[in-house]
């Protein structure tokens, strides 16, 4: 909790992030682990969004899904991972404006939110996909996924402008210390920081982190719920392996992203959750976009198709270069 200063004590516009401060030799080590998971996540969400797009058998609800959610992940990955980089070529700890500061946590949040109520509609895609076979194509075209996608930003991007606002209508000053324990600009570290008065933003975000996190999760639950009854209702063994196999892997990203995220803005800010927030993180800020591209690549047998398909073209457009240079 916050505590007024004097008025007239000296106000700070720069802060540090000490994100991994006294890790001595495991420091480069560390560096190329989170370089290596940088990099796999980009390859791995590019190669999906480029496999979505060129090949006609993917132009489905569930690859559109799947497409911007990858272009979702290489944003969510990018405002976090290169300043985390930056910071382990420079012992751990990142001087970052004030400024800069809010600015990557507006974008987090923004993201953030996006992705639940992403995973939302990729949840209700699943339901209607297989408990209403017979009305898919109406209930899901591409007029309705596009107004998903959108909606879905739209909502981070207008959720995140009331907690800015809350912060310039507060006039939120920073006098000191200048340290912030954690590897990206979380709120919670930064209100700890503030000298000026944070009841009304921590009440604020806390209402709208159960409003943005639990309302799309229930939703989730209740569209694995009729899932599952319908799947089990059904007699032919293949039809209930191809069913759970097109809903396992989004339920392996939804179970580690909202369990994560709901310990850090949802429980009790007890001393013992205090002092694992920054390991819990990286569960809800790094994982999920390095295990999107690996879960559906590995799972999906239309990806991997897909994938051959366009390994093969690639193949073959070489040979007729090396031909046509013969």
């Amino acid at each position: 909790m916050a505590v007024e200063e004097p008025e007239n004590q000296t106000e700070i516009t720069e802060l540090y992030l000490m994100g991994f401060v006294g890790l001595g030799d495991l420091q480069i080590p560390v560096f190329y682990l989170f370089l290596l998971i940088y990099l796999v996540t980009m390859v791995g969400n590019i190669l999906i969004i480029l496999l979505v797009v060129t090949d006609s058998h993917l132009h489905t609800p569930m690859y559109f899904f799947l497409g911007s959610f990858s272009f979702l992940e290489m944003c969510y990955s990018s405002n976090i991972l290169p300043m985390m980089l930056t910071s382990l070529l420079h012992g751990g700890r990142k001087l970052i404006s004030i400024t800069d500061c809010i600015i990557q946590y507006y974008l987090f949040g923004v993201l953030a939110i996006a992705e639940c109520c992403l995973l939302t509609a990729m949840s209700y895609d699943r339901y209607v996909a297989i408990c209403k076979p017979l009305h898919y194509t109406t209930l899901m075209n591409d007029k309705i996924c596009l107004q998903f996608i959108i909606g879905s930003w739209i909502h981070g991007l207008f959720v995140m402008s009331i907690v800015l606002y809350l912060m310039h209508l507060l006039k939120l000053k920073f006098c000191g210390p200048t340290e912030i324990n954690h590897f990206f600009c979380e709120l919670n570290p930064i209100l700890k920081l503030a000298c000026s008065e944070t009841h009304l933003i921590e009440f604020a975000t806390t209402l709208l982190s159960v409003l943005c996190l639990l309302l799309p999760f229930f939703l989730i639950l209740a569209s694995y719920s009729f899932i599952i009854s319908t799947v089990m209702r059904m007699s032919s063994v293949s039809g209930k392996k191809k069913a759970f196999s097109t809903c396992s892997s989004h339920l392996v990203v939804v179970s580690i992203f909202y369990s994560t995220l709901m310990i850090v803005y949802i429980l009790p800010k007890t001393d013992s959750l205090k002092r694992i927030n920054k390991i819990v993180s990286l569960f809800y800020t790094i994982l999920p976009p390095l295990f999107n591209p690996l879960i559906y690549s590995l799972r999906n047998k239309e990806i991997i198709e897909a994938f051959r398909k366009t390994v093969a073209k690639l193949n073959a457009i070489e040979r007729i270069y090396h031909c046509n240079l013969v």
